[in-house]
């Protein structure tokens, strides 16, 4: 055993100290118990030392907890797809069906370049695009679309692409003296490449990136004759010894009287408790420490709002679901504490209220746009959520802290321009206007954290955006 648990890690890229080899395999799950170590860590070292396994094991041991009570927990409610005047469009709730083996994976990134590819076909600068095979064949400029595996800068200073379709691979080079030098290309997206083949025949020059984009849409949401307005309320984190109360005291007291009639659908984009074993020392941080009481505080919470309100809730990465997104709902046993007008919902999902197209994402890729593209920043999470847009995939870089299921569609594909896009995460509040589309960071309930004060980043909690469906304005509601 103990050899098989040691290869396995090497192949996962973990190498350890002898003292640490002999800690994990005196565990009862050696290998769930150094996986959930590795989670907990904010980054992981190239050695992993006895010292790292000991700080990080109570943490670890809570993570597996939470584990083990999620895969007891009853499968996801069932998905409701119409609730008055809210239509769930897409959903992974009850689509659910991968198991990780490598036919999963080579089937999940097959749907997601045959959905982009579509999208990059009509485009008039790839009419006529070549398979790769072909494109390196060919002595004139040459049009294709592929998928990234890797990006990396040479000695030299230029950029070297390794990128391949589903009939071959090949490298694409970008000059250091090309206007296109500091274009930040992540592995897995897929873009489209103008370029000219080298003479021996055994890589492209890129001329032009082409990206998936959204197009144009002028002034964006037309206006109807909508009279509601839809409130978002992200990253409530009740539990934590951090909460809110005052503000959503006030939020709630507005609600009922000066706002009374004034929002007729709130959104719940994720986080909605602050969860358990979800960082080392969370512990220490809740004010209610068992994650069912969590939920049954939140279901009084929301027992408490005008009964005109339909409220929409889906889960985040510190809710009681699986980590792998796309992530299904709530399980039966916790949605059975709130009201049947509360609808749960995966994340992300795509909704029509009133006639008009919400996507709504928890955000937990923020983390990886923010670490690999130059100048954005967690104080910038619009700017990430519009680099979504750009590449019309809300997380595709495979590997990084967003964890992947590999299901038999790609469901984090943007393939439907949104009227309203939204997301939270990162405890940020704002909006803009991205090519008509109204885009939205949807603040929290959550004062600063421990580690938020430790990396000097201070949220903006308390704000809750509202948006009118009939003209698109939007207003930021301060409840502090």
């Amino acid at each position: 055993m103990r050899d098989e648990v040691l290869e396995i890690l090497a192949e996962e890229g973990v190498l350890l100290e002898p003292d640490a080899a002999r800690f994990i395999l005196s565990k009862e799950d050696p290998l769930g118990f150094t996986r959930a170590a590795l989670a907990t860590m904010v980054q992981q070292p190239l050695i992993l030392t006895l010292d790292d396994l000991q700080a990080a094991a109570p943490a670890a041991e809570a993570h597996q907890a939470v584990e083990a009570l999620i895969e007891q927990l009853p499968s996801p409610a069932p998905l409701r797809h119409d609730v008055g005047e809210i239509k769930v469009i897409k959903d992974i709730t009850g689509n659910s069906c991968c198991e990780g083996s490598i036919n999963d994976f080579s089937r999940y990134f097959n749907d997601r370049y045959n959905k982009i590819k579509a999208m990059l076909a009509r485009r008039r600068e790839l009419v006529g695009c070549l398979s790769v095979p072909r494109a390196l064949r060919m002595t004139r400029d040459v049009r294709m679309v592929v998928m990234v595996n890797e990006v990396r800068t040479t000695k030299n200073g230029h950029k070297l692409l390794e990128v391949e379709d589903d009939e071959g691979r090949c490298p694409v080079l970008i000059t250091r003296d090309s206007p296109l030098i500091n274009e930040c290309i992540v592995p897995d997206e897929v873009i489209g490449i103008v370029g000219k083949t080298s003479q021996k025949g055994d890589l492209v020059v890129m001329n032009e990136l082409v990206r998936p984009d959204i197009p144009l849409r002028g002034a964006g949401m037309r206006p109807s004759d909508s009279s509601s307005k839809i409130g978002f309320l992200s990253d409530v984190h009740v539990g934590s010894n951090t909460f809110l109360y005052r503000q959503w005291k006030n939020m709630v007291h507005w609600l009922k009287t000066d706002g009374r009639d004034e929002i007729q659908y709130l959104i719940l984009p994720g986080d909605v408790v602050d969860g358990i074993g979800v960082f080392p020392g969370q512990e220490d941080e809740l004010d209610i420490e068992d994650v069912f009481q969590q939920y049954k505080a939140l279901a009084e919470m929301l027992k408490e709002l005008p009964d005109n309100i339909r409220v929409v809730a889906q889960p985040g990465n510190h809710d009681a679901v699986r980590p792998a997104e796309p992530q299904p709902t709530f399980s039966k046993r916790l949605t059975e504490m709130f009201d049947s007008s509360v609808l749960f919902v995966g994340n992300p999902c795509q909704l029509e209220i009133e006639g008009r197209r919400i996507l709504t994402y928890h955000g937990r890729s923020i983390d990886d746009w923010v670490s690999t593209v130059q100048g954005l920043s967690y104080e910038t999470p619009l700017e990430a959520m519009k680099e979504m847009l750009k590449r019309r995939h809300l997380a595709p870089i495979y590997g990084m802290k967003t964890p992947l299921a590999p299901e038999k569609e790609d469901h984090l594909v943007i393939e439907d321009v949104p009227d309203i896009f939204v997301a939270g995460h990162v405890h940020g509040a704002g909006f803009l206007d991205y090519r008509g589309v109204k885009v939205i960071c949807a603040s929290t309930w959550q004062a600063q954290t421990p580690f938020q004060r430790m990396h000097n980043f201070h949220p903006a909690p308390a704000i809750m955006p509202v948006v009118h469906l009939g003209t698109g304005t939007i207003d930021m509601m301060d409840f502090n």
